[in-house]
């Protein structure tokens, strides 16, 4: 984990420098990295930000072997830093960030990056007593890198119409710096729809929506299947269908790579970020409780892609 202190001097000195020498430089702070395709955000290396090092010999032979990779850092335990994303497609997520700041949500960064497509990166030291995860709020332009996920560091480029457009370190604070509290910026930027009362026919609506969205999801392949249960989990919670329920028409998607378990994790976290969550057993009449059982898997906000089937 890096030091705030470290990282801030590292990010006085990127701008200008060469790929291999920033990442060289990050990595000599006690900063992870990794190599990304030139120009963009995809990892070069297999099981991407999981192979991210601070091991200097490695770090210089991969950038040796690909001098214009674009450097990705871990975010959230793995690295030690939070990273607040600001993105200006769609939604301006500048007017969300200033409007959680003058709340009091946001303390000063320990260094702001600008990004290529006009966004900002607001780096913080990750809080060591509690998990962070990745999260996104897509309605208000603003995303969180914390674990699981990974950010794309100065002096990094990306090739937008044909231009070499770079990240930039615009500010490093000169002080002690606090974490910021993800969860709390999460739910003031995304608040929690206020239950609704169940209608008396709710029960049997509610087990033909699980089955629906269970058929649909036996049909997807692997790769973001973990996402689409949370999605279609979250749709049930939503709608006020039992949790258990939703497990019963859910774990039947269960594949090989794919199972009850992990099932039920996901459930559950879906149903409590939107404020459900009860116990409830598995086929072989075992409790699953998700927190007794570890830590919850959740995956960050997003619509489901437009191109792709949908119950």
């Amino acid at each position: 984990m890096v030091a705030p202190d470290a990282l801030a001097t590292v990010f006085d000195r990127l701008n200008g420098l060469s790929l291999p020498d920033a990442a060289r430089e990050l990595a000599r702070a006690g900063v992870p990295v990794f190599p990304c395709a030139p120009g963009e955000k995809t990892p070069l290396v297999p099981s991407g930000f999981q192979q991210a090092t601070d091991d200097l010999q490695r770090v210089q032979g991969w950038w040796r072997w690909q001098p214009t990779a674009n450097i990705g850092i871990p975010t959230g335990a793995a690295s030690g830093l939070v990273v607040i994303d600001i993105d200006v497609h769609g939604t301006n997520g500048y007017t969300s960030y200033a409007r959680a700041a003058r709340a009091g949500l946001i303390p000063e960064p320990l260094a702001t990056v600008t990004t290529p497509t006009g966004g900002r990166h607001a780096y913080f030291p990750a809080d060591p007593a509690q998990e962070q995860r990745s999260w996104a709020v897509g309605k208000a332009g603003v995303d969180c890198r914390g674990d699981g996920g990974y950010i794309i560091a100065p002096s990094s480029v990306r090739m937008l119409d044909g231009a070499r457009i770079p990240y930039r370190v615009e500010q490093v604070a000169a002080g002690l710096v606090k974490p910021v509290d993800a969860v709390r910026l999460r739910n003031f930027l995304a608040p929690a729809p206020p239950r609704r009362p169940v209608p008396e026919n709710r029960g049997v609506a509610g087990r033909e929506d699980a089955d629906r969205l269970a058929t649909w999801l036996a049909r997807q392949v692997k790769g973001d299947r973990n996402y689409k249960l949370f999605w279609a989990a979250c749709r049930l919670a939503e709608g006020n269908v039992p949790v258990g329920d939703a497990l019963d028409a859910l774990v039947r998607a269960e594949q090989p790579d794919f199972g009850e378990r992990e099932i039920t994790r996901t459930v559950y976290s879906a149903y409590r970020s939107v404020g459900a969550g009860a116990s409830h057993q598995n086929r072989s009449g075992q409790t699953l409780d998700p927190l007794a059982a570890g830590s919850v898997h959740r995956v960050p906000e997003r619509r489901v892609p437009a191109s792709r089937e949908l119950p």
